[in-house]
């Protein structure tokens, strides 16, 4: 039930991995640039997507000052818990819980494959920003076609 916020990014660029893949792979002098599109400091192009900036290697800095800040998460003094992205989420995980809830007193042995296709549909759901959405209006989608799959195995079911 957990998604990849921006207290999750910058635990993963802040943990030591990170750090590890690039000493294993570049030598030398290097440096990072990041290509971000925060949410609560990002523009919107014309079609109302974030627009990513480019940053600094001094972002792993604010990074592991984001890294420790993660206990705000859910809290009112959460920055990014208002976004529509983080609401988003959450109604997610809501709806997801509310769906398996409603299938299980229902559950037929027959329909266990169709329901763990059903239940690994998050699965779908990657991505920020527009990407996410995309691929939430596609997750939606197949949890529709599957469900009306599932109601039509019950009728059928019922029938013989």
């Amino acid at each position: 039930m957990a998604y990849k916020d921006e207290y999750e990014v910058a635990r993963l660029y802040t943990d030591g991995s990170f750090a590890g893949k690039l000493s294993d792979r570049f030598e030398g002098d290097y440096r990072l640039k990041f290509y971000l599109a925060p949410p609560i400091f990002a523009k919107r192009d014309k079609s109302g997507r974030l627009q990513k900036k480019e940053y600094g290697g001094w972002m792993i800095h604010a990074f592991r000052l984001l890294a420790q800040l993660k206990f705000l998460r859910g809290t009112s003094l959460d920055p990014f818990g208002r976004t529509e992205e983080r609401r988003t989420e959450r109604r997610l995980i809501d709806d997801y819980l509310a769906m398996i809830e409603q299938r299980i007193p229902a559950l037929a042995p027959a329909q266990i494959p169709l329901l763990a296709r059903l239940a690994r549909i998050p699965e779908m759901i990657r991505g920020y920003g527009h990407i996410k959405d995309e691929s939430i209006r596609k997750a939606r989608a197949e949890q529709a076609r599957l469900e009306a799959e599932l109601e039509n195995s019950r009728f059928a079911a019922a029938a013989e």
